[in-house]
């Protein structure tokens, strides 16, 4: 192997590291958004807080970045020309709908089983999107491969569940959440790679992305108020303030992979990441409400095989 070869080598596996690490701050930020929707009493809220820390940031690091301002003004005015859907801008709604579940839901679940929810609806939701090419997603038929890979993830869930042992000791709502907020990240990922392309800048459709999205959880939170009160004391762990840093983390990281790995790689990684992290993080710090036993392990594996089943066939007919 010569040494450019070698270097080439490196860069890919070093990018793929990267991406798994990224996946596991997905799991992190799930505990994390999970303990202060808990501790706040208020899952809205908590999500609102997480994705509008997030916009700070970003703001922050898009006044020193010259490339990403003009982006946007190239993404608005395709928009208001109408070269670009402003549908292709909404995006930020299926990452806004994630956050809120994972203040919702994650807490009681567990990361494991709130990831797996997760993973499933994404590898599904990615089935479909790919089958029918919508959101200007290149277009991958349905294989009885690709099918048997979904079946294996739903097979997945059912492990993890225990549900031959009695299955759910929580509401089932709070699983189906993260399951409907999964098949929302195949419609987020292909408009913001779209809004991406346009502007020449993943900072620029990151910061689109967040921006739509705490839009979006301010409305839910002004509506929540008619049923649930706001909170009168605020939790003063500081970690748990931390869920839009550790978002717009993993999403620079992801941003500066993709370029290496692939739209491909990248997914397997992420969802590597997020599943082996989700189940350490449940194991050395679980939840009250949460254990997790034998099953939920076996559980994320089989679900894991699945959605690379599912995903890896993408390859071969987009090559």
């Amino acid at each position: 192997m010569t040494n450019p070869e070698r270097a080439r080598v490196n860069r890919y596996l070093f990018a793929v590291g990267a991406t798994v690490f990224a996946g596991f701050f997905v799991a992190v930020q799930s505990r994390i958004n999970g303990e202060f929707g808990v501790a706040l009493g208020h899952g809205a809220l908590a999500a609102l807080v997480s994705f509008s820390s997030g916009l700070v940031i970003l703001t922050i690091v898009l006044a020193f970045r010259k490339k990403a301002r003009q982006g946007l003004t190239v993404v608005w005015a395709a928009v208001r020309s109408g070269e670009l859907p402003w549908w292709t801008t909404m995006g930020g709604a299926g990452g806004a709908f994630l956050v809120l579940t994972q203040g919702l839901s994650a807490g009681v679940l567990g990361v494991a089983l709130f990831t797996i929810a997760v993973v499933t609806g994404q590898t599904l939701g990615a089935l479909v999107i790919d089958a029918k090419g919508w959101f200007g997603a290149l277009r991958v038929p349905l294989t009885l491969w690709r099918v048997t890979g979904a079946v294996v993830v739903l097979a997945g869930v059912v492990i993890a569940l225990d549900m031959g042992n009695g299955g759910f000791s929580f509401s089932p709502t709070l699983f189906i959440l993260p399951l409907v907020a999964g098949t929302g990240l195949g419609y987020q990922q292909a408009v913001n790679g779209r809004i991406r392309t346009l502007s020449n800048s993943p900072l620029g459709a990151t910061f689109v992305n967040f921006a739509i999205g705490t839009l979006v959880l301010a409305l839910v939170f002004v509506v929540s108020l008619a049923f649930v009160d706001v909170p009168t004391t605020w939790p003063s762990a500081w970690w748990l303030w931390m869920g839009g840093a550790v978002g717009v983390m993993f999403i620079a990281i992801q941003a500066s992979t993709v370029t290496v790995i692939g739209v491909l790689g990248l997914g397997v990684s992420l969802v590597t990441g997020q599943l082996l992290g989700s189940l350490v993080l449940d194991a050395l710090v679980p939840v009250a409400t949460s254990n997790q036993s034998m099953t939920t392990v076996i559980g994320a594996l089989v679900t894991l095989a699945g959605s690379a089943m599912v995903t890896l066939t993408k390859k071969s007919k987009s090559s």
